[in-house]
């Protein structure tokens, strides 16, 4: 086992952010992808769901708790086995490891059936706008999963006390790294519990859950978080995982560069075949926008 340093990490993530995630760029402006030598549009109807998204998950500035649940509905769906909707076709939402999803889950569901669209793509197309709606990054989707109505196994989702390094290999059996990992859980920027203690429903696991920022990572560091779940606390203080922490908690641009190519990475878990990028529907456009828009430098902050 080698250990990471904060330059590693940055440079690391750079790369991967501004490489990996590339996309050809369609002359015409359109939205569209290109697969082998012909373009394939985005259709329409992934704007009509975009607006009513936005609708959902932003009041007053802030992100909603529809939101909130998007977010965590994408990992759930994904990390089980497949990104196939099977968290909502095969009623997984009502185990007790997604306790809390119910709600989102119906909502969902009706959306897919009204807009004629598939539930796993909407699943991670929501997860994606509910990202950006919070004041994130411009995470790429891509339409096109295959729906499935079987039940993924039960267990893969990680519980609440688990700890570092059982999340770690848990992970890294995926294919995710440490940095994957820590950039992934980051996404309790803007997360609620509700079942961990229902003492405490609804606190929120930083000082500022209706906005997306690396609050969270600073304040599970000093102990002042809100609430702060144990394995959450065990990857902050472990000897490994506890580099990017630290450094996700003073960069928030650090955080970005490593939380997006981790999160494309979960959102095609077990999918396959030609799909088509809809990211241009999501609020703001393209990401490849957002990466020109920041120097290199602002990239390898921190």
């Amino acid at each position: 086992m080698h250990f990471l340093t904060p330059f590693t990490i940055l440079l690391t993530a750079a790369y991967t952010t501004t490489s990996a995630l590339k996309a050809p760029v369609n002359p015409a402006g359109r939205k569209e992808t290109k697969h082998g030598d012909d373009w394939a549009s985005c259709p329409p109807v992934w704007d009509e769901i975009s607006a009513t998204l936005t609708r959902e998950y932003l009041a007053n500035g802030q992100c909603t708790d529809a939101a909130r649940g998007a977010i965590r509905a994408a990992f759930h769906d994904c990390f089980n086995g497949a990104c196939d909707g099977s968290l909502i076709l095969a009623d997984e939402c009502s185990r007790s490891e997604n306790r809390g999803l119910p709600r989102v889950c119906g909502s969902l569901a009706e959306l897919a059936k009204e807009k004629k669209v598939g539930v796993a793509d909407l699943i991670q197309f929501a997860a994606a706008h509910a990202i950006k709606t919070c004041g994130g990054p411009t995470v790429p989707v891509k339409i096109g999963r295959k729906d499935s109505h079987k039940a993924s196994p039960v267990g893969q989702i990680p519980p609440h006390n688990t700890t570092a390094k059982s999340l770690m290999n848990h992970f890294a059996a995926k294919g995710f790294s440490v940095t994957d990992l820590v950039a992934l859980v980051g996404a309790h920027s803007t997360a609620k519990q509700f079942a961990t203690d229902p003492a405490a429903a609804g606190a929120s696991l930083d000082s500022t859950p209706g906005q997306w920022n690396n609050e969270y990572y600073a304040e599970v560091k000093r102990g002042t978080a809100p609430f702060i779940l144990e394995a959450d606390k065990s990857l902050a203080e472990d000897l490994l995982s506890g580099v990017p922490f630290s450094l996700f908690a003073v960069s928030q641009s650090a955080w970005a560069a490593a939380f997006v190519p981790a999160m494309a990475k979960l959102s095609m878990l077990g999918v396959g075949g030609d799909l088509t990028d809809c990211t241009s529907a999501l609020p703001g456009g393209s990401y490849g926008r957002e990466i020109r828009k920041t120097s290199v430098w602002e990239r390898l902050r921190w």
